[in-house]
């Protein structure tokens, strides 16, 4: 008999070997597929280069264990070496394959063109984050066409905990989907002082914040909404010069309402 995964009688025979006990969706283990899985989340969750042996050390396994793995992951392109070669880095191709979803593009082909106009008009740079587990990361970008400016790289990503947007996706989700985000993020030292901060942008309706990350810039940012929930945050990173041609204040303005008008689009092709 041929199951719904086309496995036949092989999957019959791994059957026979399991006990009635075990969880159904550890039914059918790939310990090499879990392996390479585990590399890629670490490499994500680490966020800098990581050597086959602190990866080792990080798994609890073996360095002749993950070996195969790491090379096959490299040749594969989803990991590289770091470019002053103190250990293996995630390339972008994960990034390029979750680009290519549906739901993906149709956001960014919405959302392009506003950001474009919203750019001009502020000559400021301007980015789109979406959240990806514990993580926002940044899925476009429209860069200023002035002389200064500061940008954030598409594939860019931080935890939710830790970035201006992550205020606003957080803050911006329905009341269940917060608790299950509160779940998820509550280990980061952070958390409670950062649960504070979202409740305060909930009631304001956007973010304004000093980044942490870069001195002088100043994040403001705005919630994408569909459906009744936070579906990206539209992020200004804003750079204070004697030229500028909007203040701080008419900024937030047409932050908000670029986001409003990207929500409300989204919400009539849905």
């Amino acid at each position: 008999m041929v199951n719904h995964l086309g496995l036949g009688n092989d999957a019959e025979m791994m059957d026979d070997h399991i006990t009635d006990g075990e969880d159904t969706q550890l039914r059918y283990r790939a310990p090499a597929l879990e392996k390479g899985l585990d590399i890629l989340e670490l490499l994500a969750r680490e966020g800098q280069p990581l050597t086959p042996s602190v990866m080792a050390a990080r798994l609890d396994r073996s360095v002749s264990e993950l070996f195969r793995m790491i090379l096959v992951l490299e040749h594969r392109g989803y990991i590289a070496q770091s470019t002053d070669q103190q250990g293996f880095e995630l390339t972008n191709k994960l990034f390029t394959l979750g680009m290519a979803k549906s739901q993906v593009k149709s956001l960014l082909e919405v959302a392009t063109p506003l950001m474009r106009d919203l750019s001009a008009k502020i000559d400021q740079s301007c980015h789109l984050a979406v959240a990806s587990g514990d993580q926002m990361v940044v899925v476009a970008r429209i860069e200023t066409s002035g002389l200064l400016g500061f940008s954030v790289r598409p594939g860019y990503r931080r935890s939710i905990v830790e970035a201006t947007s992550g205020l606003v996706l957080f803050a911006f989700q329905p009341e269940s989907m917060r608790a299950d985000w509160s779940g998820l993020l509550a280990a980061h030292p952070r958390f409670e002082a950062f649960r504070r901060q979202t409740e305060i942008v909930r009631a304001q309706g956007f973010a304004r914040a000093a980044s942490d990350f870069i001195q002088g810039v100043t994040d403001l940012s705005a919630p994408v909404m569909a459906a009744g929930a936070c579906v990206a945050a539209l992020t200004v990173p804003f750079i204070q010069h004697v030229s500028l041609p909007r203040s701080i204040e008419d900024t937030i303005t047409l932050v908000r309402d670029a986001a409003s008008r990207l929500s409300m689009v989204l919400g009539e092709s849905a």
